[in-house]
This record gives structure tokens, sequence and C-alpha cells, in this order.
């Protein structure tokens, strides 16, 4: 909706400074090269991208494209300065540190000379127009808005709060006619559910809002169509539902609409580059480590009677089973010998925790305390049934005894390593607290968070922090 608009008008900025650059560089270029050689300038190119990536990276961070319609020139070229400050300096380390001593010291200031230069113009031109605009009366989206509840008041706050979207409300409908008149966070109620095509007729109207009960939603339908016949756009907040943590996304099934409540990660881009990292790092990891591997394997097998590896089957997404590997740790037959060590359970809940347990081998207390027994699930993250990071695998059976808010941490897929285990794994012993870390996980989920946890397990698994 409106703020679809002001995405918009910001990735075009974004592109179009991006576009200022290359030209910057290219300009910048010519004007120290006299021969113009087309085969010289191709060894510059690489550089042409991570200019980009600077300039880009640090103009969005310094906050150009935030708030821009109501910017002041002096804001604009704050930014700009400390973007050429701080991109120079980072621009002539990568030159310093990769050897290109090829690279003419000129060129880098002229590329960021012209780039503040033509930037700068063309961020005061947007400021100048847009002034214009408004003065003008233009420049704005005429909102109605139907409804006059907390959820359409909700909605005022949050239209005064980004007066950069650029729209104006142009009063407010309601249902019953007596509220006509009445002030609702500043705006007028101007009329009821009859007064619609009216209101449209003598008001200049860009687009009508329903933030409406939902026990409205059958009463609207004939002012939607009022609205369709005339041209105008029609929004319908959909938020009807006050679910805790679902989020609402709008899609299609051929012709049907469907209204989408999704309470996991839903970045798809972001959750490609996690599998293609977990492919990629569990690959490499496969093979480097292969002596390794080997090396345990011949130990495991000298040291005590049974497999190399134990396999036990785990669940995965929303309970799809899979087969988890590990190195062998303890006896033959450990399993069987469960139930007679229960009364010892460390840890709340349905999964079982235990200190010295006897069934662990002597290795396989060395290859726990460091983790080592977890390096074949590097397979099961490179056939897709874990990731890197991600709530740990649990069995069906402790599954079978989860309460219903404890299933969600089956939304992600699980993961060699979560937050359980980066704070020291056995030193958590209450199982709702476990289960409150995996939940916070998936709900602020991002691949920055990833990247912390992985660094956080390091030294967890090297000095064997928490381990049994």
């Amino acid at each position: 909706m409106l703020r679809a608009h002001y995405v918009l008008f910001k990735r075009l900025m974004i592109f179009f400074d991006l576009c200022i650059v290359v030209g910057s560089f290219f300009l910048g270029y010519f004007l120290n090269n006299e021969s113009y050689d087309i085969y010289h300038i191709n060894s510059y190119l690489r550089l042409l991208l991570k200019l980009l990536i600077i300039w880009g990276v640090l103009l969005y961070y310094f906050g150009m494209y935030d708030s821009f319609r109501i910017k002041q020139i002096p804001d604009i070229l704050s930014i700009l300065f400390k973007t050429a400050l701080v991109g120079s300096i980072l621009f002539a380390s990568f030159i310093f540190i990769t050897k290109m001593h090829s690279v003419s010291r000129a060129l880098v200031i002229y590329t960021f000379l012209f780039a503040v230069i033509f930037i700068g113009i063309e961020k005061i031109t947007l400021i100048y127009y847009f002034r214009y605009q408004r003065k003008k009366g233009l420049n704005y989206r005429n909102i109605l808005i139907v409804g006059t509840g907390k959820r359409a008041q909700r909605f005022i706050d949050i239209a005064n709060k980004h007066t950069e979207w650029g729209f104006k409300i142009v009063g407010l409908v309601d249902e019953d006619a007596t509220k006509i008149n009445n002030l609702i966070h500043g705006y007028k109620v101007i009329g009821s559910f009859k007064d619609v095509s009216k209101i449209i007729h003598s008001n200049v109207v860009d687009e009508v809002v329903f933030i409406v009960p939902r026990s409205w939603l059958g009463k609207i339908e004939e002012i939607m169509y009022v609205c369709e016949v005339e041209g105008l756009k029609v929004s319908v907040a959909v938020d009807l539902y006050e679910l805790k943590l679902s989020k609402a996304k709008y899609s299609h099934f051929e012709e049907f609409p469907l209204l989408t409540f999704e309470s996991t990660p839903d970045k798809l881009l972001h959750l490609l580059i996690k599998r293609l990292f977990d492919i990629v790092f569990s690959g490499i990891t496969l093979l480097i480590l292969s002596p390794i591997f080997a090396t345990t394997a011949i130990i495991i097998k000298l040291s005590s009677k049974g497999p190399v590896f134990f396999k036990q089957q785990r669940c995965s997404l929303y309970g799809r089973r899979f087969m988890l590997y590990k190195f062998r740790t303890m006896v033959q037959n450990a399993e069987a010998k469960l139930n007679d060590l229960l009364i010892y359970n460390e840890m709340d809940g349905p999964v079982f925790k235990m200190k010295d347990d006897p069934r662990v081998t002597k290795i396989g207390k060395f290859l726990r305390k460091f983790s080592i027994d977890e390096l074949p699930q590097f397979w099961n993250v490179l056939t897709g049934d874990m990731s890197l990071v991600g709530p740990r695998p649990p069995l069906p059976t402790e599954v079978d005894k989860y309460k219903p808010w404890q299933r969600r941490r089956l939304s992600m897929r699980p993961g060699i390593t979560c937050q359980w285990q980066a704070y020291g794994r056995s030193n958590i012993k209450d199982f709702n607290e476990w289960m409150k870390l995996d939940l916070e996980y998936i709900d602020s989920w991002s691949l920055l968070l990833d990247c912390k946890i992985l660094f956080k397990t390091i030294p967890v698994v090297l000095f064997g922090i928490g381990a049994k």
C-alpha cells in the first residue's frame, strides 16, 4: 500500500545512486588515463563491485534513505561527507591489503569526489522538487479511512509518525451515523457507510482503507463495490485476529486470494543463503576432516565392541523423521539400559541428561567433551535433514511428550549447534528454559544471529564447556 510506494522510491534512489558511483568511476578513469586502453580498464573493473558495496552499505548505514522526504540539505551533506571519508579509507585499505599497487590514487580521489558532487546534486534537486510539489498541493496521496476503532486509531498514529510517506487523511467513515463530526486523533468523522459515494465525489480520494472489525466484513462489500466502480484503490487491514506470534501475508493460489499467518521466518532469500552455506561448509568440512574421521573410527573400533557409528531416528521439520549419525560413545545396547537410569535424570522434561553416565566409554567421554562425536552430523547437514545452526533434533518419543507451545520448535530445521549449545550445553538443566531459547532463536532468526551462535560455539567446543 502506502509503504510499498515509499519502499519502491527508496529502492529507485539506491539504484540511481549506485549508477552515479559507476559513472564517477569511469569518469575518474578516463580523466586519469590519456590512452583509454580498453584492456587496461578490465583490470580495474573488479574494483567496481567493491566500490558499489562500500557506497551502497555506507549510504544506507548513515541514514541517507531513512525519511528522505523530510531531510534537510545539511543532513544530506553530512551523510555524504561521512560516507566519502569512511568509504575512501575502506577502499584504500582494500587496495593496500590486496597489493593492487597499479591502482592510481588519483582514480580513487576522482571517483569519490565526483560521487559526492553528483549524488549531492541529485539529492538536493529531489529535496527542492518535493518542496515545490507540496507547495502546489501535489506529491500526496489522499486517504479515506473506513473505521474509527482502536485499530484505525493505531493506523493514524503510524501515519502521523511517517510523514515521509507523503499522504493525507481526508477523514474517517463509521457505520454509526451519530459519530459524524466527532474527532478521532485529530481527524473528523465525515460520514457513515451510506455517505461514501458522496464523499468520494466531493473530495479528492486516491485510496480507501478499511480498518474494520470482523463483524463488519459482510457490511463493507457494497462500499468496496462502489470504490471498484469508481476505479479507486482499496486496502483492507488484515490484522483481524490478535495472534501473538504469527505475521499476516497475502498471496494467491490460482484464483483464490489467501491470507497466510506465519510464525516462522519467511525471508526466503536469507533461508536460501543459509541452506547454500550449509551445503558448502558441510561439504568442505567433511573433506578436510576425513583424516580425523578415519582416526576416530579406528580408535572406537579398537577400544570397545560395537559399530563405529551410532544411528538414531530423530525429528526434523514439523516432525519429519530422519536418521541421525554420530560417533558411538556408549557401550553396545546402551539404549536398552536407559530405563534403569531414568531416576538419575538431571534434566526436567522428556530429555535425559546424566553426569557420569555409566554407559559412556572412556574414549566416548573424550569425544563428547570436545564434540568430536557430533562430526558425522555434517553429513546430515549436507543431505538437508539438518542445518549448522538450529534447535537440536529431538527423539520422536520426546516430541510425543511436548506441550503444544513446545512443538513450535519443530518449525525450524534442526541444527548441529543452537543457543543452548552456545550457552554451555549441560549448564542448562531446565527443559522449559531450553525450549524458550529455541523459540527465541526462531522468533529473532537472522543470518547474523546464526553467525553469532557459530562464533559462540567455537570456545564452548574447544574448551569442552558444559559437556557431559
